[in-house]
């Protein structure tokens, strides 16, 4: 990036961003994108994937709603941010289809880069598989966000995106990581790769606190204590330790709140039959506070392996700024936040369940903790990296 360009501190530019679909639950991708929108223009391409569609009806009816959204043209979602769903072979294993993606993605982007008149923009890319389209975009500064260890995620093809990981991480400006674990992989790989953990959206979450807040129906009467989860029910949470803390909570409920992936299916429903497990779906990010309100404590249940040792989970945060007592698994990114119990195996994490409901700290005091924590705050560590680059 040019000495004016660095001044500027992405305020003012274009800014080109690889994240997830725009119609995904809010993730760190979407609050750093909001923040920056603010003060750039900000073209957000839906996601590229990072693995190819299973046979599974969820997955043949995602693939469907992509390619009709590939139809519509480009929108602009919310003031100076500009979505487009451009169409890929989401599979990275062969040559031919990583050239064939390379090819008409660039011409998908370039077209829409041209509508908007974005010249030298910025590349702030959240996918290992953007690698392809690197330095190919007429940019100027390119930045790679790592909040993932993505060659641990289920179907994933681990050689070719760790070769894709290592080929996008030396063609940038800048490496960005949202936790320890991921520092300590990605370091030795460039050398101004930086730790910037997750924000929290704090002001939205404060709102389980207020009086106006109305928990909602389906949750207000269940029997005491409720034990919450809001986030993706995928295989990277145990369900078995979910099963045995209903069972021993027996008189309370367990209330789940989140999308149950395909690959999760089958260990949902060996829970699913216990009475006191109750599976509420997806629901909008506005209303999570108002669910929050109801629990008597919030769960973090990841199974422990390489993917979620390196998770820095976004929803612990959410939990503390709602003012909740969170217990968790032995996940490194939890273990440094106050007012999370961890429990190393089955029977302390259901210890640390009974210990956080007999804690008597006023959410309030464990909503301001968290506080200074913002999303703001960490967009503005990250501007001093780049001005720094």
């Amino acid at each position: 990036m040019n000495n004016n360009g660095k001044s500027k501190a992405l305020r003012g530019r274009d800014i080109v961003c690889f994240p997830q679909d725009w119609t995904g639950d809010p993730l760190s991708k979407t609050h750093i994108m909001r923040i920056l929108a603010r003060e750039n223009r900000v073209l957000w391409v839906n996601s590229i994937g990072l693995r190819a569609p299973s046979v599974s009806t969820a997955d043949f009816k995602r693939s469907f709603e992509k390619l009709a959204r590939a139809v519509d043209p480009m929108k602009e979602v919310e003031p100076n941010l500009f979505v487009m769903s451009p169409l890929s072979i989401p599979a990275y294993g062969s040559a031919a289809i990583r050239k064939f993606n390379q090819r008409s993605l660039l011409w998908q982007i370039r077209r829409s880069m041209r509508k908007l008149g974005f010249k030298n923009p910025v590349n702030y890319t959240f996918l290992p598989s953007a690698a392809l389209l690197a330095r190919k975009l007429g940019e100027d500064f390119l930045i790679y966000h790592c909040v993932d260890e993505y060659s641990q995620f289920s179907d994933i093809s681990t050689d070719t995106i760790l070769k894709l990981e290592k080929e996008l991480i030396e063609k940038s400006d800048l490496v960005v990581v949202s936790a320890e674990k991921l520092l300590e992989d990605k370091k030795d790989l460039h050398e101004n790769t930086h730790l910037v953990r997750h924000g929290t959206d704090w002001a939205h979450f404060r709102t389980a606190l207020d009086d106006d807040t109305q928990i909602r129906a389906e949750i207000k009467d269940l029997p005491r204590p409720i034990i919450g989860f809001h986030g993706l029910l995928a295989d990277w949470v145990d369900f078995e330790l979910l099963g045995k803390t209903a069972k021993h909570f027996e008189n309370g409920s367990v209330v789940l709140i989140g999308k149950v992936t395909a690959d999760a299916a089958e260990m949902a429903k060996k829970i699913e039959k216990l009475p006191n497990v109750h599976f509420l779906g997806r629901k909008p990010y506005a209303e999570l506070p108002a669910y929050c309100k109801a629990f008597d404590v919030a769960l973090n249940p990841f199974a422990i392996n390489d993917l979620t040792l390196a998770a820095n989970p976004l929803k612990v945060r959410e939990y503390l700024a709602a003012g909740l007592k969170v217990v968790s698994t032995d996940i490194p990114e939890v273990k440094i936040l106050d007012h999370c119990l961890i429990g190393e195996d089955h029977a302390r994490f259901i210890g640390k369940i009974e210990e956080a409901l007999n804690d008597k700290t006023p959410r309030e005091a464990i909503s301001d903790s968290i506080k200074h924590e913002s999303w703001e705050a960490r967009v503005d560590e990250i501007r001093e990296l780049i001005a720094k680059s």
